[in-house]
Protein backbone atom coordinates (compact mmCIF):
# COMPACT_ATOMS: atom_id res chain seq x y z
CA UNK A 1 0.00 0.00 0.00
CA UNK A 2 3.32 2.40 0.21
CA UNK A 3 3.94 2.17 -2.79
CA UNK A 4 0.11 2.93 -4.66
CA UNK A 5 -0.16 6.03 -1.50
CA UNK A 6 3.47 7.14 -3.17
CA UNK A 7 2.14 6.45 -7.29
CA UNK A 8 -1.49 8.38 -6.23
CA UNK A 9 0.85 11.26 -4.88
CA UNK A 10 3.24 11.51 -7.94
CA UNK A 11 -0.06 11.47 -10.07
CA UNK A 12 -2.60 13.35 -7.90
CA UNK A 13 -0.22 16.39 -6.11
CA UNK A 14 3.01 16.26 -8.18
CA UNK A 15 0.87 15.48 -11.42
CA UNK A 16 4.61 13.62 -12.73
CA UNK A 17 4.87 10.11 -14.18
CA UNK A 18 2.93 7.58 -12.26
CA UNK A 19 1.18 4.14 -12.62
CA UNK A 20 -2.27 6.30 -12.28
CA UNK A 21 -3.83 7.88 -15.05
CA UNK A 22 -7.05 10.28 -14.37
CA UNK A 23 -10.28 8.40 -14.75
CA UNK A 24 -13.84 9.44 -16.16
CA UNK A 25 -15.46 10.03 -12.41
CA UNK A 26 -14.38 13.20 -10.51
CA UNK A 27 -11.07 12.92 -8.51
CA UNK A 28 -10.49 9.14 -9.35
CA UNK A 29 -7.72 7.02 -10.35
CA UNK A 30 -7.47 4.42 -12.66
CA UNK A 31 -3.85 1.98 -13.23
CA UNK A 32 -2.44 2.90 -16.96
CA UNK A 33 -2.89 -0.30 -19.46
CA UNK A 34 -0.20 -3.09 -19.48
CA UNK A 35 0.43 -2.25 -15.72
CA UNK A 36 0.00 -5.64 -14.35
CA UNK A 37 0.99 -7.06 -10.35
CA UNK A 38 2.14 -10.66 -9.55
CA UNK A 39 1.82 -11.89 -6.14
CA UNK A 40 4.10 -14.63 -5.34
CA UNK A 41 5.09 -16.65 -2.15
CA UNK A 42 7.71 -19.10 -1.28
CA UNK A 43 5.29 -21.70 -0.05
CA UNK A 44 1.97 -22.47 -0.80
CA UNK A 45 -0.78 -20.60 1.02
CA UNK A 46 -2.19 -21.87 4.34
CA UNK A 47 -5.33 -22.92 4.55
CA UNK A 48 -7.94 -24.19 1.37
CA UNK A 49 -5.17 -24.39 -1.23
CA UNK A 50 -2.75 -26.10 1.40
CA UNK A 51 -5.25 -29.18 1.15
CA UNK A 52 -3.83 -31.01 -1.41
CA UNK A 53 -3.61 -34.62 -1.99
CA UNK A 54 -0.59 -36.51 -1.37
CA UNK A 55 -0.31 -38.28 -4.67
CA UNK A 56 -1.57 -35.31 -6.86
CA UNK A 57 1.48 -33.69 -5.70
CA UNK A 58 3.75 -36.36 -6.33
CA UNK A 59 2.62 -36.98 -9.78
CA UNK A 60 2.29 -33.44 -11.03
CA UNK A 61 4.70 -31.81 -12.95
CA UNK A 62 6.14 -28.12 -12.79
CA UNK A 63 5.32 -25.71 -15.09
CA UNK A 64 7.94 -23.27 -15.34
CA UNK A 65 6.54 -19.45 -15.05
CA UNK A 66 6.49 -17.76 -18.23
CA UNK A 67 8.27 -14.15 -18.20
CA UNK A 68 5.55 -13.05 -20.03
CA UNK A 69 3.55 -12.72 -16.96
CA UNK A 70 6.36 -10.42 -15.49
CA UNK A 71 7.11 -6.87 -18.03
CA UNK A 72 10.80 -7.01 -18.23
CA UNK A 73 12.34 -3.82 -16.40
CA UNK A 74 9.18 -3.59 -14.50
CA UNK A 75 9.08 -2.79 -11.14
CA UNK A 76 7.29 -5.69 -9.76
CA UNK A 77 9.81 -8.21 -11.37
CA UNK A 78 11.67 -10.24 -9.36
CA UNK A 79 14.85 -9.74 -11.18
CA UNK A 80 15.37 -13.13 -12.09
CA UNK A 81 17.40 -13.05 -15.52
CA UNK A 82 15.56 -15.33 -18.34
CA UNK A 83 17.24 -16.97 -20.86
CA UNK A 84 14.35 -16.25 -23.64
CA UNK A 85 15.34 -19.37 -25.76
CA UNK A 86 15.02 -22.00 -23.16
CA UNK A 87 11.81 -20.56 -21.88
CA UNK A 88 10.48 -20.67 -25.43
CA UNK A 89 11.24 -24.35 -25.43
CA UNK A 90 10.04 -25.31 -21.41
CA UNK A 91 6.91 -23.67 -21.76
CA UNK A 92 3.59 -25.46 -22.51
CA UNK A 93 2.40 -11.06 19.63
CA UNK A 94 1.30 -9.38 23.04
CA UNK A 95 -2.00 -8.00 22.63
CA UNK A 96 -3.92 -10.74 21.42
CA UNK A 97 -7.19 -10.57 19.64
CA UNK A 98 -10.23 -12.34 20.12
CA UNK A 99 -12.21 -14.37 17.33
CA UNK A 100 -15.50 -12.25 16.27
CA UNK A 101 -17.99 -13.86 14.24
CA UNK A 102 -19.84 -11.15 13.21
CA UNK A 103 -23.83 -10.69 14.18
CA UNK A 104 -26.12 -12.94 11.73
CA UNK A 105 -23.69 -14.92 10.47
CA UNK A 106 -24.63 -18.16 9.44
CA UNK A 107 -22.75 -21.21 10.81
CA UNK A 108 -22.96 -23.19 7.10
CA UNK A 109 -19.90 -21.16 6.41
CA UNK A 110 -18.86 -21.25 2.62
CA UNK A 111 -20.54 -22.64 -0.01
CA UNK A 112 -17.82 -25.51 -0.77
CA UNK A 113 -17.92 -27.93 -3.35
CA UNK A 114 -18.31 -32.20 -1.92
CA UNK A 115 -14.96 -33.26 0.25
CA UNK A 116 -12.14 -34.78 -2.37
CA UNK A 117 -12.20 -38.98 -2.06
CA UNK A 118 -16.16 -38.92 -1.60
CA UNK A 119 -17.77 -41.56 -3.08
CA UNK A 120 -19.48 -40.22 -7.08
CA UNK A 121 -22.43 -42.74 -6.47
CA UNK A 122 -24.00 -45.31 -4.01
CA UNK A 123 -21.54 -48.22 -6.41
CA UNK A 124 -18.57 -46.17 -6.38
CA UNK A 125 -16.16 -48.61 -4.64
CA UNK A 126 -12.47 -47.23 -3.94
CA UNK A 127 -9.40 -49.13 -5.45
CA UNK A 128 -6.73 -49.88 -2.63
CA UNK A 129 -4.94 -46.82 -4.11
CA UNK A 130 -7.32 -44.60 -3.68
CA UNK A 131 -8.29 -45.84 -0.05
CA UNK A 132 -4.81 -45.35 0.65
CA UNK A 133 -4.80 -41.63 -0.71
CA UNK A 134 -3.96 -38.81 1.93
CA UNK A 135 -3.92 -35.31 1.57
CA UNK A 136 -1.47 -32.49 3.29
CA UNK A 137 -2.61 -31.31 6.75
CA UNK A 138 -3.12 -27.61 6.74
CA UNK A 139 -2.80 -26.05 10.70
CA UNK A 140 -5.43 -23.46 9.72
CA UNK A 141 -8.11 -24.43 11.93
CA UNK A 142 -12.06 -23.82 10.56
CA UNK A 143 -13.69 -20.81 11.60
CA UNK A 144 -15.40 -21.19 15.20
CA UNK A 145 -19.07 -22.20 15.02
CA UNK A 146 -18.91 -23.07 11.54
CA UNK A 147 -18.86 -26.32 9.46
CA UNK A 148 -15.83 -28.12 10.60
CA UNK A 149 -12.82 -31.03 9.50
CA UNK A 150 -14.31 -34.42 9.74
CA UNK A 151 -11.11 -35.68 10.40
CA UNK A 152 -11.43 -39.00 9.42
CA UNK A 153 -8.14 -40.88 8.42
CA UNK A 154 -7.20 -40.65 4.38
CA UNK A 155 -8.64 -37.81 2.13
CA UNK A 156 -11.33 -37.22 4.04
CA UNK A 157 -9.47 -35.57 6.94
CA UNK A 158 -10.07 -32.49 5.31
CA UNK A 159 -13.07 -30.57 4.25
CA UNK A 160 -12.55 -27.71 1.42
CA UNK A 161 -14.13 -24.69 0.34
CA UNK A 162 -13.94 -23.97 4.60
CA UNK A 163 -13.18 -20.61 5.88
CA UNK A 164 -10.48 -20.78 8.21
CA UNK A 165 -8.47 -18.98 10.87
CA UNK A 166 -4.40 -18.83 10.47
CA UNK A 167 -2.40 -20.90 12.28
CA UNK A 168 -0.21 -19.69 14.79
CA UNK A 169 1.70 -20.69 17.70
CA UNK A 170 0.16 -18.46 20.47
CA UNK A 171 -3.45 -17.30 20.93
CA UNK A 172 -6.55 -17.81 18.29
CA UNK A 173 -6.73 -14.20 16.33
CA UNK A 174 -8.87 -13.04 14.33
CA UNK A 175 -6.46 -13.49 11.35
CA UNK A 176 -8.05 -15.69 8.08
CA UNK A 177 -5.87 -17.63 6.56
CA UNK A 178 -3.91 -16.91 3.33
CA UNK A 179 -5.93 -18.56 1.20
CA UNK A 180 -9.17 -16.23 2.29
CA UNK A 181 -7.32 -13.60 2.51
CA UNK A 182 -5.83 -13.90 -1.30
CA UNK A 183 -9.85 -15.14 -2.35
CA UNK A 184 -11.17 -11.70 -0.87
CA UNK A 185 -9.07 -9.65 -3.04
CA UNK A 186 -9.59 -11.45 -5.53
CA UNK A 187 -13.39 -9.91 -5.67
CA UNK A 188 -12.10 -6.77 -3.32
CA UNK A 189 -8.98 -6.06 -5.16
CA UNK A 190 -6.14 -5.50 -2.81
CA UNK A 191 -5.80 -1.82 -2.69
CA UNK A 192 -8.01 -1.62 0.55
CA UNK A 193 -10.97 0.27 1.15
CA UNK A 194 -9.19 3.49 2.04
CA UNK A 195 -7.58 3.68 -1.30
CA UNK A 196 -10.82 2.91 -3.05
CA UNK A 197 -11.82 6.60 -2.11
CA UNK A 198 -9.45 7.28 -5.20
CA UNK A 199 -9.62 4.29 -7.05
CA UNK A 200 -12.38 3.86 -9.86
CA UNK A 201 -11.70 0.36 -9.92
CA UNK A 202 -10.43 -2.58 -7.71
CA UNK A 203 -6.60 -3.39 -8.64
CA UNK A 204 -6.90 -7.44 -9.57
CA UNK A 205 -3.40 -9.58 -8.91
CA UNK A 206 -2.85 -11.05 -12.71
CA UNK A 207 -0.99 -13.86 -11.13
CA UNK A 208 -0.44 -16.08 -7.80
CA UNK A 209 2.77 -17.84 -8.20
CA UNK A 210 3.98 -20.54 -5.67
CA UNK A 211 7.71 -21.22 -4.97
CA UNK A 212 9.00 -24.24 -6.60
CA UNK A 213 9.94 -27.11 -3.71
CA UNK A 214 6.51 -27.44 -1.86
CA UNK A 215 3.17 -29.01 -2.28
CA UNK A 216 1.20 -27.25 -5.01
CA UNK A 217 -2.22 -27.96 -7.17
CA UNK A 218 -3.35 -26.52 -9.75
CA UNK A 219 -7.10 -27.60 -8.62
CA UNK A 220 -6.28 -26.61 -5.20
CA UNK A 221 -5.25 -22.91 -6.07
CA UNK A 222 -7.85 -22.56 -8.10
CA UNK A 223 -10.50 -23.54 -5.50
CA UNK A 224 -9.23 -21.52 -3.00
CA UNK A 225 -9.01 -18.50 -4.83
CA UNK A 226 -11.62 -18.39 -7.44
CA UNK A 227 -14.04 -21.00 -7.51
CA UNK A 228 -15.48 -20.37 -4.39
CA UNK A 229 -16.52 -17.61 -5.54
CA UNK A 230 -18.20 -18.10 -8.92
CA UNK A 231 -21.46 -18.35 -7.67
CA UNK A 232 -21.10 -14.43 -5.95
CA UNK A 233 -23.54 -11.75 -7.98
CA UNK A 234 -24.62 -8.13 -7.63
CA UNK A 235 -21.52 -6.88 -7.36
CA UNK A 236 -20.86 -3.30 -7.88
CA UNK A 237 -19.49 -1.23 -10.93
CA UNK A 238 -16.05 -2.60 -10.90
CA UNK A 239 -15.59 -5.05 -8.90
CA UNK A 240 -15.99 -8.49 -10.29
CA UNK A 241 -14.93 -12.62 -9.36
CA UNK A 242 -11.14 -11.86 -11.51
CA UNK A 243 -9.69 -14.75 -13.31
CA UNK A 244 -6.40 -15.05 -11.68
CA UNK A 245 -3.66 -16.73 -13.03
CA UNK A 246 -2.71 -19.51 -10.65
CA UNK A 247 1.26 -21.02 -10.98
CA UNK A 248 3.86 -22.91 -9.69
CA UNK A 249 7.39 -21.52 -10.54
CA UNK A 250 10.26 -23.98 -11.03
CA UNK A 251 12.89 -22.48 -9.49
CA UNK A 252 13.31 -23.02 -5.94
CA UNK A 253 13.72 -20.47 -2.94
CA UNK A 254 16.81 -21.20 -0.85
CA UNK A 255 15.71 -20.11 2.09
CA UNK A 256 11.82 -21.44 2.51
CA UNK A 257 10.60 -23.58 5.15
CA UNK A 258 11.22 -27.15 3.55
CA UNK A 259 14.89 -26.19 1.85
CA UNK A 260 15.64 -25.19 5.83
CA UNK A 261 14.17 -28.55 7.21
CA UNK A 262 16.50 -30.48 4.69
CA UNK A 263 19.72 -28.58 5.69
CA UNK A 264 18.96 -28.84 8.99
CA UNK A 265 21.06 -31.35 11.40
CA UNK A 266 19.88 -33.68 13.52
CA UNK A 267 20.63 -32.06 17.28
CA UNK A 268 20.31 -28.36 16.32
CA UNK A 269 16.96 -28.13 18.09
CA UNK A 270 13.62 -27.88 16.58
CA UNK A 271 13.17 -25.30 13.27
CA UNK A 272 10.54 -22.67 14.32
CA UNK A 273 9.38 -19.29 12.07
CA UNK A 274 11.71 -16.18 12.91
CA UNK A 275 9.97 -13.74 14.45
CA UNK A 276 11.74 -10.85 12.35
CA UNK A 277 9.91 -9.79 9.16
CA UNK A 278 11.66 -7.09 6.00
CA UNK A 279 9.02 -5.54 4.55
CA UNK A 280 10.35 -3.38 1.16
CA UNK A 281 8.26 -0.72 -1.14
CA UNK A 282 9.50 1.20 -4.00
CA UNK A 283 9.54 4.44 -2.60
CA UNK A 284 11.79 6.86 -2.20
CA UNK A 285 11.53 7.25 1.17
CA UNK A 286 12.45 4.56 3.83
CA UNK A 287 12.04 1.69 1.69
CA UNK A 288 12.84 -0.74 4.49
CA UNK A 289 11.07 -1.41 7.09
CA UNK A 290 12.44 -4.61 9.60
CA UNK A 291 10.25 -5.77 12.56
CA UNK A 292 10.79 -8.29 15.44
CA UNK A 293 7.73 -10.14 16.54
CA UNK A 294 5.53 -7.17 15.15
CA UNK A 295 7.66 -4.62 16.29
CA UNK A 296 10.29 -2.03 15.06
CA UNK A 297 13.52 -3.64 15.30
CA UNK A 298 15.84 -2.53 17.99
CA UNK A 299 12.90 -1.63 19.94
CA UNK A 300 13.33 -2.25 23.66
CA UNK A 301 10.54 -3.74 26.70
CA UNK A 302 9.92 -0.34 28.00
CA UNK A 303 8.70 1.16 24.57
CA UNK A 304 6.77 -1.58 23.38
CA UNK A 305 3.34 0.43 22.89
CA UNK A 306 4.97 3.66 21.77
CA UNK A 307 5.33 5.47 18.66
CA UNK A 308 8.54 4.57 18.10
CA UNK A 309 8.02 1.20 18.04
CA UNK A 310 5.15 1.43 15.24
CA UNK A 311 5.91 -0.62 11.83
CA UNK A 312 5.37 1.23 8.79
CA UNK A 313 3.17 -0.57 7.39
CA UNK A 314 0.71 -1.13 10.32
CA UNK A 315 -3.05 0.51 10.12
CA UNK A 316 -1.94 3.31 12.06
CA UNK A 317 1.17 4.61 10.13
CA UNK A 318 -0.59 3.79 6.99
CA UNK A 319 -3.82 5.54 7.56
CA UNK A 320 -2.00 8.71 8.40
CA UNK A 321 0.17 8.66 5.46
CA UNK A 322 -3.49 8.37 3.62
CA UNK A 323 -4.79 11.50 5.35
CA UNK A 324 -1.44 13.54 4.71
CA UNK A 325 -2.28 12.60 0.69
CA UNK A 326 -5.80 13.42 1.01
CA UNK A 327 -4.43 16.86 2.79
CA UNK A 328 -2.51 18.04 -0.10
CA UNK A 329 -5.20 16.94 -2.78
CA UNK A 330 -6.78 20.92 -4.18
CA UNK A 331 -10.30 20.59 -2.97
CA UNK A 332 -11.47 20.69 -6.05
CA UNK A 333 -9.74 17.80 -7.51
CA UNK A 334 -10.89 15.18 -4.77
CA UNK A 335 -14.07 12.75 -5.26
CA UNK A 336 -17.15 13.63 -3.82
CA UNK A 337 -16.67 11.36 -0.67
CA UNK A 338 -13.68 13.25 0.82
CA UNK A 339 -14.73 16.65 0.06
CA UNK A 340 -16.70 17.17 3.43
CA UNK A 341 -13.06 15.90 5.38
CA UNK A 342 -16.43 15.13 8.17
CA UNK A 343 -14.74 11.31 9.10
CA UNK A 344 -12.79 11.24 11.69
CA UNK A 345 -11.49 7.88 12.37
CA UNK A 346 -10.12 4.72 10.50
CA UNK A 347 -13.25 2.76 10.73
CA UNK A 348 -15.42 5.79 9.10
CA UNK A 349 -12.96 6.28 6.67
CA UNK A 350 -13.30 2.76 5.41
CA UNK A 351 -17.06 2.43 5.91
CA UNK A 352 -17.04 5.49 3.62
CA UNK A 353 -16.00 3.90 0.72
CA UNK A 354 -19.46 2.46 -0.29
CA UNK A 355 -18.61 0.39 -3.55
CA UNK A 356 -16.03 -1.39 -1.47
CA UNK A 357 -18.74 -1.23 1.50
CA UNK A 358 -21.59 -3.04 -0.54
CA UNK A 359 -19.00 -5.45 -2.72
CA UNK A 360 -17.66 -6.94 0.77
CA UNK A 361 -21.36 -7.32 1.57
CA UNK A 362 -22.38 -9.02 -1.01
CA UNK A 363 -19.13 -11.41 -0.69
CA UNK A 364 -19.71 -12.19 2.90
CA UNK A 365 -23.24 -13.04 2.61
CA UNK A 366 -22.90 -15.08 -0.44
CA UNK A 367 -19.80 -16.99 0.31
CA UNK A 368 -18.06 -16.11 2.77
CA UNK A 369 -20.91 -15.68 6.07
CA UNK A 370 -18.54 -16.74 8.70
CA UNK A 371 -15.59 -14.57 7.77
CA UNK A 372 -14.51 -13.57 11.20
CA UNK A 373 -14.11 -9.12 11.99
CA UNK A 374 -12.22 -7.34 14.21
CA UNK A 375 -13.88 -5.89 16.73
CA UNK A 376 -14.85 -2.02 15.84
CA UNK A 377 -12.71 -1.15 19.22
CA UNK A 378 -9.47 -1.96 16.77
CA UNK A 379 -10.33 0.08 14.05
CA UNK A 380 -11.47 3.35 16.17
CA UNK A 381 -8.32 5.36 15.67
CA UNK A 382 -7.31 8.67 14.17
Amino acid sequence: MWYLLHQLWLAAVQQETSIFSPGTEQGTWILRPHVTFVFFSSHTPCGDASIIPVAEEEAQTCRPLSPLLVPRGSSLSSGVQWNEREAEETAAGPFPKRAKVAAGDSAQGAARPPARGAAEGPAAVPSPAQAMMDVHRTGAKCVPGAAGDSQQPGSEYHAVGLLRIKPGRGPQTASMSCSDKLARWNVLGWQGALLMHLLQQPIYLSAVVVGGGCPYSQEAMERAIAARCWHVLHLPDGFQVYKVKTLQSCLHFNHSRRAVEVSHLQGQGKVVPCGAAISWSEVPEHPLDVTSNGFKQGTTKKAIGSLKSRSRICKVELFHEFLKLVAQIPQENLPGTLRAKRWKTYWEYKEAAAGYQEAWKELRSQAFCTWVRNSRDYLNFA
